[in-house]
């Protein structure tokens, strides 16, 4: 991990900027994956999981048979766990329900919105390592209740063209059946283009691999809506020396672990707090599983010890990170100054993997500085605004001057003439 003592001001842009790691030829292949999806359908889709995932699938769709076999892998704890966290999940979701009011802009012009839910919706749910059966949640509780008719859920068989318990078990709990053993670029193709098994959908969400992304990416080009652009996970925390050095240290190797692309970033007002984070860091590695990953990633990292927490918060809206932690006495204070981050966790005791399962929120957020422009995934994903208008003769004769003038400055006449015969006829009835 790379240490940086109070840079100018001037660097700190640079500093932001987030590691590139080449793919070579990766637009090139994942087009060709995505083109031949749309020539040969399942066929394609078959070809592909053994090549990449060395699988053989022979049925695309999961079974019922497969999912209650699923069902009784999974322990009575983790059942559990996911049921807490679904609850969760469903209160903070079901609170962004609002009911939208009629607005009346001048007497006789009444406006208002409606939401309605996207009719068809497409997850991907990562598998490989780590595979997300958090992410069913994420997404399958928000679609659920914005009314989506159709949910369709993608995630990649292992060798033995099976698909994780865990994930299986969370979708049979969701009351999700649309189950395709389809992972990768691949799948991404399938839910935006339709084969003979797996149905077209209208947006596709989920996290995913470059190849993933990438094809989001592309697909999006072509007319298929995506939740938001998304990359390697990261982390930013800033300490103060009130912080717990063992549980900032845990906080940075729970995002470092998701891969060597992952970046976690420490910043803070005492070099002596970021010396005692780095030794908790060495000793917490010891005993992690996947402690090779999260070493690759502490690479590609760095932290940056500044003059004050003020400039720790400046500092960290330019960096936009996807998590961002406060362990900082009086947390909440500072909450009002932080303008770019993805999801914020207050304080020693909010640690970022209570976001990532159960705490409510949801945890599919923009990386890679896209949390300066877009949000998190919320219910507002999964539905579209409709607005409406009714204006009376009255309305028409409020408003009507006005659009008058206007359509006629930019000589659109028939736009003019559209209001102008309406209050004619109006007139003529006097």
């Amino acid at each position: 991990m790379k240490n940086i003592i109070n840079p100018p001001v001037s660097d700190w842009a640079k500093i932001c900027e987030r590691p590139v790691f080449p793919a070579e030829d990766l637009e090139d292949k994942v087009k060709n994956i995505l083109g031949l999806v749309q020539q040969k359908g399942d066929s394609a889709l078959k070809e592909l999981s053994l090549k990449f995932d060395k699988a053989f699938v022979e049925n695309l769709k999961v079974g019922e048979a497969e999912i209650e076999a699923a069902k009784q892998q999974v322990s009575h704890e983790l059942k559990e766990a996911i049921a807490v966290a679904g609850k969760n999940i469903r209160t903070f979701h079901e609170a962004q329900q609002v009911t939208e009011s009629v607005v009346e802009t001048m007497p006789g012009v009444q406006c208002w919105r409606k939401s309605v839910p996207i009719e068809k919706v497409g997850l991907y749910i990562p598998g490989g390592s780590a595979p997300l059966f958090s992410t069913v949640l994420m997404l399958g509780i928000p679609a659920q209740i914005a009314g989506c008719n159709q949910i369709v859920l993608c995630t990649p068989p292992d060798k033995n063209g099976n698909i994780n318990p865990a994930v299986l078990y969370t979708a049979s709990f969701l009351g999700i059946t649309d189950i395709y053993k389809v992972g990768g670029a691949q799948a991404v193709a399938a839910l935006a283009y339709g084969t003979e098994t797996i149905p077209k959908v209208d947006k596709i969400f989920g996290p995913g691999n470059q190849f993933v992304t990438k094809a989001k990416e592309l697909v999006q080009k072509s007319g298929i809506a995506i939740d938001l652009p998304a990359g390697p996970s990261e982390v930013l925390v800033i300490a103060d020396s009130t912080a717990d050095a063992d549980f900032v240290a845990s906080d940075l190797l729970s995002q470092a672990e998701h891969g060597p692309d992952s970046q976690v970033v420490l910043l803070s007002d005492s070099s002596e707090f970021v010396y005692k984070v780095q030794v908790a860091v060495k000793e917490q590695l010891r005993d992690l599983p996947r402690a090779d990953i999260a070493e690759k990633a502490f690479e590609n990292s760095f932290s940056v010890v500044l003059n004050s927490i003020d400039e720790c918060v400046q500092f960290s809206n330019i960096y936009a990170p996807e998590h961002l932690i406060l362990a900082i006495e009086n947390a909440e204070e500072y909450a009002d100054q932080i303008q770019n981050a993805g999801s914020v966790f207050l304080g020693n005791y909010s640690c970022e993997s209570a976001g990532d399962y159960a705490s409510g929120t949801n945890h599919t957020l923009p990386t890679n500085g896209y949390a300066r422009s877009y949000s998190g995934v919320s219910l507002d994903s999964f539905v579209k605004k409709i607005t409406f208008q009714n204006i009376s003769k009255l309305g028409l004769q409020n408003i009507g001057k006005a659009v008058e003038v206007m359509a006629e400055a930019e000589q659109l006449l028939a736009h003019k003439n559209a209001v102008s015969i309406r209050l004619k006829k109006i007139q003529n009835e006097k």
